[in-house]
């Protein structure tokens, strides 16, 4: 394993964890390529990668004077919660700098490798730069478009239904889909649903079915705010926030009482605005938000255009009629259809799991 690939991988080790900070890993190698430190992004307020993996190679006695720092993402330069990591690299007499990619925070920008490369220390950049900024996705569109990453979960059967006209939906797919859902739920600063998820299935929407540190901001779409005050969304751990159109004072106020937070978000429509809802999302740190909603919900994202990516779980087993997947339409066209391009197909169980992007999305 390279040294650049042992940095993404501790960087993956990060998911979970850094929110909101970007997920970085690095590791310092001496003259010959023999790795003395290794380390990731802890909690934002805690050490970046770079001074962990300082700590580590001078904790095993190592000097780490003329070696190379091997990182996922471009040094900081700037004062946020911790101090800048150039400083403590240049510091510690790195004399190179391998970086898989720019860091796209206009406070940093191309600032770092400056930095360092006035400083005297060499800078290359490049290796891994795909995976690297794949694996910060919701990173990059919150600091360059000023919204997150915005992946619509949903599990289907063979012809399309995400319910039964009855609303119930419990279990279309098997245990190992459900698990890796909750993979995905993991890295997420956010899962949203909308209320009538909240009133048809009652979800808790934490994740509890693999370790994490951080469970992710819990958010509601609510025009009317009609979700109960018993609702188990509201018993989970983590924090509650939901978006309203004309939130009503009691009910307001029963929600207040049970630890949500109510943002009134509304559109000219009387509904929610759900781009204001991303904007707003993004200006709370939110990275990737993890859509786990019904037909109506998602029917209004994707007809908005503001769904990045399609996660889909899909059963072999057919239920006739029932609720789609996104209601949106009728369309007069096939060409007016949202066209997608699949990205991975892998199975889970009996179960397909497929990601696909617009065509237009990178």
């Amino acid at each position: 394993m390279s040294p650049m690939h042992e940095a993404l991988a501790l960087a993956q080790g990060a998911i979970g964890l850094s929110e909101p900070n970007p997920r970085v890993g690095c590791v310092i190698t001496a003259a010959g390529g023999r790795v003395i430190g290794r380390g990731r992004t802890q909690q934002a307020g805690g050490p970046h990668a770079e001074v962990m993996a300082l700590r580590d190679a001078r904790s095993h006695g190592e000097s780490v004077g003329g070696a190379t720092a091997w990182v996922t993402l471009e040094p900081c330069s700037h004062f946020g919660r911790t101090p800048p990591c150039c400083d403590a690299l240049i510091e510690a007499g790195i004399a190179r700098v391998a970086m898989a990619v720019q860091d796209p925070n206009p406070l940093v920008a191309g600032q770092g490798a400056a930095r360092l490369r006035a400083a005297g220390i060499e800078v290359v950049e490049g290796e891994l730069a795909d995976a690297a900024r794949e694996l910060n996705i919701g990173f990059f569109a919150r600091m360059q478009r000023g919204r997150p990453w915005v992946r619509l979960k949903a599990a289907v059967s063979l012809d399309g239904r995400s319910a039964l006209n009855n609303g119930v939906s419990q279990w279309i797919t098997g245990a190992p889909a459900r698990a890796d859902g909750h993979l995905f739920r993991k890295r997420a600063g956010a899962v949203l649903t909308g209320v009538g998820t909240v009133l048809d299935d009652d979800p808790r929407l934490d994740v509890r079915l693999v370790e994490t540190v951080l469970q992710p901001l819990r958010v509601i779409v609510d025009s009317k705010l009609e979700t109960p005050p018993n609702a188990r969304i509201l018993d989970a751990p983590g924090s509650v926030l939901i978006y309203a159109a004309a939130p009503e004072v009691a009910r307001r106020t029963a929600l207040e009482a049970r630890g949500a937070q109510i943002a009134p978000m509304p559109s000219p429509t009387g509904k929610v605005d759900l781009p204001a809802m991303l904007a707003d999302l993004a200006a709370r740190g939110i990275n990737e938000l993890h859509v786990e909603a019904g037909h109506k919900l998602n029917g209004s994202l994707v007809r908005e255009g503001l769904v990045d990516e399609f996660l889909i779980y899909m059963a072999p087993k057919l239920l006739g009629a029932g609720r789609e997947l996104a209601a949106f339409g009728p369309l007069e066209r096939l060409q007016d259809g949202l066209a997608l391009r699949f990205v991975s197909v892998t199975r889970f169980g009996d179960d397909l799991r497929l990601i696909a992007r617009p065509e237009t999305i990178g």
